[in-house]
């Protein structure tokens, strides 16, 4: 690691060598790696990053952990989709949806364990653990598989079930817990003090495992030609995801992958049934008040959420807003993101994209503005929300007549399955001027 300095609070800027290390001694603020940037900018180039792994590893210069010998499933390298069916629906002109669902285990989780457990191995630790609401149970469990660590991982007992299966099926010890998660955090913090061989991702190693995060803002940049977007639309459940977004673009300015300094827009995304920091934005407080979830979004449901106040800040400083959708739209934007652009998202990926239609039709996000919103996680997790909506558009006999008395073939009859039809979808923005139809992708970096 020739790039990593050391670590530093965040409040008092107290360093700390790159240990194990968390939080601060004397004023109990949280630890961010601090890199050698004259060094990185001398060693990296655009030419070497296109050289490198098709994972988040084509970025180790800017990771605290080496590449070589990484616990690495494969994450990273998703797609960036041009979304023009649903930038339509909403009167956008330049949207693009950045693809995580389609990372190993299904979820942007996959990159920042990658880089926790890259790192908990070089620091010597055989067993990895977490505090999870369910995409980093999966995660967790599945990347200590991969590197031959014991996994112990702890959930909310009431998690869906496929994340509860998709968690206990890659073999390591999975604890129910009866709490919130933020029950179930806090006995981690504890379990880390009792048990200080235990790699605790979110906790002990927290450090590094939040500096993942940034690649999601690498890759955006790479795949949109080493260009930064104008604004991005980000889900918040701790708020570190979204402050490590903002780190990274700027990172790459600071080292001379990006021609101009970026001025992306950031703004978060949060469920009405928890969202403190969306609450504390609308009300102007710098204090991010804890509060009791209780929303469909079970991903995003941090009631106490660590980074709330430095999510705060980066919302503020940038120009961004926050969006805070009822469970209802949560559905409603699964739906519109799987019938425009094909691409099914777990509840948080519906906060987002309610979220971002949310803040359109307020003008905070404008229609001259290059917008990517990040989906962060497969709709396989997160099943039993859209359930209830999403049936056969009928049972039928099999014969030619049934299926006539039964399907109406003119396309402008709405599915009786509930699904919109596109006169029906006015509410989710202003219709825009005549754009293109299709939808591309960008090529993988």
């Amino acid at each position: 690691m020739p790039f990593v300095e050391g670590l530093r609070c965040r409040e008092c800027a107290r360093p700390y060598p790159a240990e194990a290390l968390h939080f601060c001694e004397w004023c109990f603020g949280p630890l961010e790696v601090v890199y050698d940037y004259d060094a990185i900018r001398a060693s990296v180039s655009r030419e070497r990053i296109a050289a490198g792994p098709p994972s988040i590893w084509r970025y180790a210069d800017l990771l605290p952990a080496a590449a070589e010998g990484a616990v690495n499933l494969g994450a990273g390298f998703t797609p960036l989709v041009r979304a023009d069916r649903l930038a339509a629906e909403l009167g956008l002109g330049e949207l693009w949806i950045k693809n995580d669902t389609l990372n190993p285990t299904g979820s942007f989780k996959d990159r920042v364990v990658s880089v926790a457990l890259t790192k908990a191995r070089e620091l010597g630790f055989k067993i990895a653990a977490c505090a999870s609401t369910g995409n980093l149970a999966n995660s967790v469990a599945a990347h200590a598989a991969q590197a031959g660590m014991q996994s112990i991982v702890f959930i909310p007992s009431d998690l869906e079930a496929g994340k509860v299966v998709t968690t206990a099926v890659f073999g390591g010890r999975l604890i129910a817990v009866e709490g919130t998660y933020d029950d179930v955090n806090r006995l981690c913090a504890e379990l880390a003090g009792e048990h200080p061989s235990w790699a605790f991702v979110n906790v002990n190693v927290r450090t590094y495992y939040a500096e993942g995060s940034k690649t999601l803002a690498f890759e955006v940049a790479e795949q949109l030609g080493w260009q930064a977007p104008d604004h991005v639309v980000v889900p918040v459940a701790s708020g570190s995801q979204l402050t490590k977004i903002a780190k990274g673009f700027a990172e790459l300015h600071t080292v001379g992958l990006l021609d101009e300094p970026p001025h992306v827009r950031v703004s978060g995304a949060q469920a009405a049934g928890c969202a403190p920091v969306a609450d504390a934005f609308a009300a102007g407080r710098d204090a991010v008040k804890p509060v009791k979830p209780h929303t469909i979004a079970k991903s995003l449901a941090i009631g106490n959420p660590a980074d709330g106040p430095y999510a705060l800040d980066v919302v503020r400083a940038s120009g961004g807003a926050f969006g805070s959708v009822t469970d209802e739209e949560i559905v409603e934007g699964i739906r519109l993101l799987a019938r425009t652009e094909g691409i099914f998202a777990e509840t948080a990926g519906g906060v987002t994209i309610a979220s971002l239609a949310q803040l359109v039709g307020k003008g905070v996000i404008r229609p001259d503005e290059r917008v990517v919103a990040y989906v962060t996680g497969n709709g396989l997790k997160t099943i039993e929300a859209v359930t209830p909506r999403c049936r056969p558009t009928a049972t039928i006999a099999p014969t030619l007549d049934a299926f006539a008395a039964a399907v109406p073939t003119d396309p402008a009859v709405p599915d009786p399955a509930g699904a919109p039809t596109p006169a029906s979808s006015g509410a989710w923005g202003p219709q825009p001027h005549a754009r293109p139809s299709h939808t591309s992708e960008v090529p993988q970096p």
